[in-house]
């Protein structure tokens, strides 16, 4: 038996899946935890969907499952022990949902080991995550396999956006009941490939729904993105960086750091909240620090403070750095000190006072990148956008969205940015901008040439927009639309904004720099031919591809 197995990521080793440590720095044991903790959540989503088959509503999982889909993420939490209280937890709401099903004579398979099984030590529950039946291999046909978790790894970045809308107050009773009913629907072997590609697809729809929901949350909360410059230089007072997706928790340190003498900054998918109204008001909130994700232990070193990391991605610390990055949310690092919520607030005071102690960050670059170009700011320079279409300015938009990582193969989206013809315009959303957001690539009739949309949630405005100018230029379908899809992955909400595209109905999407390795021959042919999906080659063939 392997150490694990794990290949939900761009980075599965040998472009088939980790089997002695994850790429990601996740170590064994870590991963089998994720998996026992995926274990039990299929087991309580399987309880509730019988409940609510004979009429019966159970409501208060709800939160506790999209947590902690969230907390397995890829280079969200390494903490072991956090995963051994979350599985106590599971193994608790479990027995308390069959009681009351019992109580109420609903009847299910209590044989199922899913059911069955307790973890009365830690040691038991470790042992679990060694088991051959709980983890990515139980499932022995490989065209299910891959299936089961495409649609997992779907319902995990699913369960991401929801969180972020959650803790801005918006949520949805169908996207909760959706996830119970996919968590179960994969433990019933009745079901085929068919009917597997269509919960995918239907994955892909519910993922449409959420990114809508955070959409909301977010422009309901902080206004509307709009164009801004943002700084990428430095002041000469001590500062907290936040890194990850979550802008409650940003406005929640903004709002504990006014008047003390600490500056904010963001760093990789947090720049995104520069562009929002609401936060311009914050004088210290002085720039973005750094570039993506991948680079932050040279970053997190030369930035001095400390950093709050409010989701994934973190890379496994080195050094002195342990001691300066704190954690909440689904995040988590052993060592690292993890600041929970209490009545639904958050003390950062603790953060605030190191950050006092230290020095300010150290220069890595100077000068700013342009940014906001989300749907509604985008439609304001409709006409603009529109005649440059009509007159022939803009040739075509490529949609270059999605996560950027350490693969040296990634220089391939700099370079094809850099090589585009000038009467084109890049489309952007997620941390890949990092590869071309600082190019100097100039404007069409004062268009910039990036247009960045925001964090990877935002692809969901990349497909407003498209079905604005499908509706704009009158076109039946918007694969008609002078549009390319040139898009990086990397994890599992890179997963659920592919799945949405898809049930968008948007074709001839190339995913790269390598296909998904839980994609089965199979399951991989299925999307070739009903979806076009495609990889990428060198950068000058795929431009003449996608330009002929």
């Amino acid at each position: 038996m392997e150490n694990m197995f794990c290949f939900q990521c761009q980075e599965a080793a040998g472009g088939k899946g980790c089997s002695r440590v994850g790429v990601c720095g996740k170590k064994p044991e870590t991963a089998g935890l994720q998996d026992t903790l995926i274990y039990t959540l299929k087991g309580i989503s399987y309880l509730i969907e019988k409940g609510k088959a004979a009429g019966v509503e159970i409501r208060y999982a709800d939160d506790f499952v999209m947590d902690s889909l969230f907390m397995t993420i890829t280079n969200a939490n390494f903490d072991d022990s956090r995963f051994v209280e979350r599985i106590k937890e599971a193994l608790k709401i479990r027995n308390d949902i069959k009681e009351m099903l019992i109580s109420k004579d609903v009847s299910f398979d209590e044989t199922l080991d899913v059911l069955v099984w307790t973890g009365n030590t830690v040691e038991e529950i470790k042992a679990k995550g060694k088991n051959e039946k709980v983890g990515v291999l139980a499932t022995e046909n490989e065209d299910i396999r891959s299936l089961r978790e495409l649609i997992t790894y779907g319902v995990k970045g699913l369960a991401a956006y929801a969180h972020h809308a959650y803790n801005l107050g918006e949520k949805s009773k169908e996207i909760f009941d959706f996830m119970h009913k996919a968590l179960a629907a994969l433990l019933d072997d009745t079901l085929s490939i068919d009917d597997l590609v269509a919960l995918t697809l239907e994955t892909g729809k519910y993922g449409v729904d959420t990114m809508a929901l955070l959409d909301k949350a977010n422009t309901s909360k902080y206004g509307n993105p709009e164009i801004t410059e943002v700084n990428i230089g430095v002041n000469d007072r001590p500062a907290i960086l936040i890194s990850g997706h979550d802008l409650h928790d940003l406005e929640e340190l903004l709002i504990q750091t006014e008047n003390t003498g600490v500056d904010v900054y963001t760093h990789c998918e947090m720049l995104p909240a520069h562009y929002y109204p609401a936060f311009k008001k914050y004088p210290h909130f002085i720039g973005n620090y750094g570039n993506a994700w991948w680079k932050q232990n040279e970053e997190f070193e030369s930035f001095n403070g400390p950093i709050l990391m409010t989701t994934n991605c973190i890379v496994p610390p080195k050094g002195e750095v342990v001691n300066r990055i704190f954690t909440t949310g689904a995040a988590g690092y052993p060592g690292c000190k993890h600041i929970e919520a209490v009545d639904g607030k958050k003390d950062f005071s603790e953060i605030i006072e190191l950050a006092k102690t230290l020095p300010a960050p150290t220069e890595i670059e100077t000068g700013k990148i342009v940014g906001g170009f989300a749907h509604a700011q985008v439609f304001a320079l409709a006409d603009k956008v529109v005649d440059a279409v009509k007159s022939g300015a803009i040739k075509k938009f490529f949609v270059m969205a999605g996560c950027d990582g350490r693969m040296k193969s990634r220089d391939y989206y700099r370079e094809f940015a850099e090589k585009l013809p000038k009467d084109t315009v890049i489309l952007t959303a997620g941390c890949a901008k990092y590869r071309y957001n600082k190019l100097n690539l100039g404007d069409i009739g004062g268009i910039p040439r990036i247009l960045d949309a925001g964090q990877c949630n935002d692809s969901y405005s990349l497909a407003v927009i498209a079905l604005k100018l499908k509706e704009v230029f009158e076109l039946e379908d918007v694969n008609e639309l002078p549009i390319a899809y040139n898009i990086a992955w990397y994890e599992q909400k890179a997963v659920i904004v592919l799945l949405a595209l898809l049930y968008l109905g948007v074709k001839n999407i190339h995913l790269g720099p390598t296909l998904p390795a839980f994609l089965s021959p199979n399951v991989a042919k299925v999307l070739v031919d009903t979806f076009g999906i495609g990889g990428i080659g060198t950068v000058e063939d795929d431009i003449e591809m996608f330009l002929s």
